[in-house]
C-alpha cells in the first residue's frame, strides 16, 4: 500500500443505502449549498445529522458529487448526472450494472482512496482473510505511513463498514435483518463467508472471508470496457499499451477491483476488440499486450452500458 493519505472516517459507521445516491443527486441539483446547512439537509433527506454526513461522504466517495472550488458547495459530477439525473440511465439504482460501476468508482480512486477498499482490493492478494488479520496489517501500515494518528477503534469501525457494505449483518438467531436491503452492494455477492477460525488470543472464533472469483455474467463487455478505459486514462495516462498481467492484477486494475479470472478477462478483451476500435489485444508465446488504440469520451462508453 503506497504512502497515501487515506479516507477512514466520514461515513459515521453507516454503509451506503439505496436511496442516498439518487436523493443526493436530486437535492444538490436543486441547491448546491445544501450540505452547508445540516439542519436543512436533515429535513430534505428525512434523516438525522450523522446520516446527512454519511450521505455526503458516500456521494463524494462514489464520484457522484464534486466540491465546487471557492464556494464550499457541491456540484453533481457528469457521471452522477448521467446515472441519477433527471434523464439518468438508472435514476432509482435498479440496474446491477450500476452497482458494478459504483463499486469500480469507489475502489479505483487513487486520489482520495478509502483505506479498506484501497488495501483489500488493490494490495491484498491472498485467497482469504479475517477481520483480526486485516486490522493488524492496517494498524501497522498507518503507523508507518500516515502523518496523522488514527485510533484502532476508528480503523475497526471503518473495516466493519467495508464488510457490511458487501455482506448483510445477521441477527443473533442467524436470520438476515430486514434493513440489510438498505445496502445495495450485498446484491453483488462480492464477498463470501467461507468458514470460521480462531484468530484472537481470547479464543473467539470469527468469520473467514474470501472474494467471489466465480464468473460474473452481469459484468457486461460494456462495463468492462468502461473500467478498462478509465484504468488507462486515470491510472496510466501516459501509456498506450499495458501487459495482460497489469490488467489482471495491477493496482486499480479491472481484474483486481472486479475480481475477475484471467480467462474472463481474456474473453472480455477478445469480444470488445471485435465490437469497438478502442482496444486491441495482441497475444504471442512471449508477450500478451493490451493496446489503447484511441482514447474516447467516458460518457460515450457509459452510454453503451445502458443502450
Amino acid at each position: 500500500m503506497k504512502n497515501t493519505e487515506h479516507k477512514i472516517s466520514g461515513h459515521e459507521t453507516f454503509p451506503c443505502r439505496y436511496s442516498w445516491l439518487p436523493k443526493a443527486t436530486q437535492e444538490i441539483q436543486k441547491d448546491s449549498n445544501l450540505f452547508k446547512d445540516e439542519d436543512l439537509a436533515m429535513v430534505k433527506f428525512g434523516v438525522g445529522k450523522n446520516m446527512v454526513r454519511a450521505i455526503r461522504f458516500w456521494a463524494e466517495s462514489f464520484a457522484i458529487l464534486n466540491t465546487t472550488k471557492g464556494t464550499g458547495g457541491f456540484g453533481v459530477s457528469p457521471f452522477g448526472d448521467a446515472i441519477f439525473g433527471k434523464r439518468g440511465f438508472d435514476p432509482f439504482l435498479q440496474d446491477i450494472q450500476t452497482l458494478w460501476l459504483l463499486h469500480w468508482k469507489i475502489s479505483a480512486n487513487n486520489e482520495k482512496p478509502l483505506l479498506a477498499w484501497d488495501f483489500l482490493l488493490n494490495s491484498w492478494h491472498e485467497p482469504e482473510w479475517t477481520k483480526t488479520k486485516i486490522l493488524a496489517i492496517l494498524n501497522q501500515e498507518l503507523q508507518r505511513n500516515s502523518s496523522k494518528k488514527v485510533s484502532e477503534t476508528t480503523i475497526e469501525h471503518h473495516l466493519d463498514v467495508f464488510i457490511h457494505t458487501y455482506i448483510p449483518t445477521k441477527s443473533r438467531n442467524g436470520e438476515f435483518q430486514e434493513d440489510n436491503l438498505d445496502c445495495p452492494f450485498v446484491d453483488l455477492n462480492f464477498i463470501e463467508k467461507i468458514g470460521e477460525r480462531t484468530e484472537s488470543l481470547g479464543g473467539r472464533r470469527e468469520p473467514i472471508y474470501a472474494f467471489n472469483r466465480n464468473p460474473k455474467t452481469e459484468i457486461t463487455q460494456e462495463v468492462f470496457a468502461y473500467c478498462l478505459h478509465e484504468f488507462f486514462t486515470n491510472i496510466h495516462p501516459n501509456e498506450k499499451s499495458l501487459s495482460f498481467t497489469e490488467i489482471c492484477v495491477g493496482p486499480h486494475s479491472p481484474g483486481q477491483i472486479l475480481k475477475l479470472s484471467e480467462s474472463d478477462i481474456r474473453e472480455h478483451l477478445q469480444k470488445i476488440q471485435k465490437k469497438t476500435e478502442i482496444f486491441s489485444f495482441k497475444e504471442s508465446v512471449a508477450l500478451q499486450q493490451v493496446f489503447l488504440s484511441k482514447k474516447t469520451n467516458n460518457m460515450d462508453l457509459l452510454r453503451r452500458v445502458y443502450n
